[in-house]
């Protein structure tokens, strides 16, 4: 039977694989495993009742499965807050500043309205290792809390979260935002609601796009996954540049004032070098992933600073940053992580923190941008493959060897086998396009010969 948690919480199509009784029954598991003051014995273990911070995005399927999470929780004796419609990382925000046992998101992020999620977060607002996710599923099995009378939960509105996320978000800005035009794009999301108030309190000019939510419309031709609407309201209202979340707002793309993408590699070398000029980057170590471009690597060394690789996933990345405790962190996807202000990857954070850089240096962000040369990229997913035995195959190993002998310092190739279908994907990075894209086919080709299924 396959894992039920993926990398980044349970996600499924609402009312289909995500149903309502999954959600209760996630939420009732969630209480035993993450609630430290639950009832024992029909006592109160820690003299009071665990409390949950609970939020979500504006997909219509937010309210039936959010109403079912509440309802798991709190006829499992735990209180819960409902924060509403908040970003991703204000509830993880909220949970520290709470001091809740857990917080409970649904959202299903960058993907489409019909999908839904849900993703649990620890004490503290961190999100859970592997391990724990795995108590949670098999708690799904076992027997439920069932307190009685004064012992249930109590549910209430959490009515200041939006305005303690706010207050938190502009105390960690290093400088205002005055003079600065910004184009927001808010993915008919979470953000919708937050973002806009935060720059502008933060001293921008704003204009705003995708942010309208009506439930249906999130991440629909909008947010960080479709950047040309953003880039032509750039040009269109001359902003300096342009900002955009996902569904939940977790992470954080830009475009310059011409309209060109600034990706996750980019606004992690702008802001790493920054951070380390005023000795705010710890140990002078960025944390990325396999993923990220090589110019990323040579810009960082270039000023100084050691770049730590980890596997794909903001959770891998969280994880590096907390073992060496390190400040800085993400992915070329947006999730970029500042431990000294937030748990996990927030994009509004990021935002504020990438337009102050331009504010600070009255430089465009296409100049900030120019201190990494962006190597040409491409990925190849080679699809009905035996990806397991990608590892010991000697035929691939030969290939990929001879391909990083004939690109030197110039290139880079990475394989990876899919955790989830028989899949491999193969990347190649060179100094021009076109070596990128005939090193990754003639790489897939091999692969497809080499594993091909029986």
């Amino acid at each position: 039977m396959p894992r039920l948690f993926g990398t980044d919480g349970v996600r499924g199509r609402a009312n289909a694989e995500l149903t309502v009784e999954l959600a209760l029954g996630l939420a009732q598991s969630a209480a035993v495993v993450l609630g430290k003051g639950r009832v024992a014995d029909g006592r109160r273990a820690s003299g009071r009742r665990p409390i949950a911070v609970i939020a979500r995005d504006p997909r219509i399927s937010g309210e039936f499965l959010s109403a079912a999470v509440t309802s798991g929780l709190a006829s499992s004796g735990v209180d819960v807050y409902d924060a509403g419609v908040v970003p991703t990382p204000a509830l993880a925000f909220l949970v520290g500043d709470f001091r809740a046992d857990l917080g409970v998101m649904i959202s299903a992020s960058h993907n489409p309205a019909p999908d839904n999620g849900i993703k649990f977060f620890a004490t503290g607002g961190t999100k859970l290792p592997d391990v724990v996710e795995d108590r949670i599923e098999g708690a799904l099995d076992e027997p439920k809390l069932a307190p009685t009378g004064g012992d249930v939960g109590r549910i209430r509105r959490f009515a200041d979260a939006e305005d303690r996320y706010i207050v938190h978000l502009l105390s960690t800005l290093p400088h205002r935002l005055d003079g600065v035009h910004v184009v927001l794009d808010c993915a008919h999301g979470a953000a919708a609601g937050i973002s806009p108030r935060v720059f502008t309190d933060a001293g921008a000019q704003v204009t705003l796009i995708g942010a309208e939510p009506d439930g249906l419309n999130i991440n629909d031709g909008v947010g960080s996954t479709h950047l040309d609407n953003l880039a032509r309201a750039v040009l269109e209202s001359g902003a300096d540049l342009g900002i955009a979340h996902d569904g939940d707002a977790d992470r954080c793309l830009a475009v310059d004032s011409e309209g060109n993408v600034v990706d996750g590699d980019q606004i992690m070398a702008i802001l790493a070098v920054a951070m380390n000029e005023r000795g705010a980057l710890a140990e002078s170590t960025l944390v990325a992933t396999v993923m990220s471009n090589l110019g990323l690597k040579r810009a960082m060394a270039d000023h100084g600073i050691r770049m730590l690789e980890t596997a794909v996933g903001d959770r891998y990345v969280l994880e590096a940053l907390n073992e060496h405790s390190l400040s800085l962190g993400g992915e070329q996807s947006g999730h970029v992580i500042m431990t000294e202000f937030a748990t996990t990857g927030d994009g509004i954070l990021t935002g504020l923190h990438l337009v102050a850089e331009v504010a600070r240096t009255g430089r465009t962000l296409a100049e900030l941008a120019s201190i990494m040369t962006v190597y040409p990229q491409i990925l190849v997913n080679v699809r009905g493959v035996d990806h397991h035995r990608l590892r010991d195959n000697a035929a691939i190993a030969a290939a990929v060897a001879a391909a990083e002998a004939s690109l030197g310092e110039t290139g880079r190739v990475l394989l990876r086998p899919s955790g989830t279908e028989p899949m491999v994907r193969v990347m190649v990075e060179a100094e021009d396009q076109a070596t990128a894209d005939r090193v990754a086919h003639e790489l897939a080709e091999i692969v497809r010969t080499e594993l091909a299924l029986s």
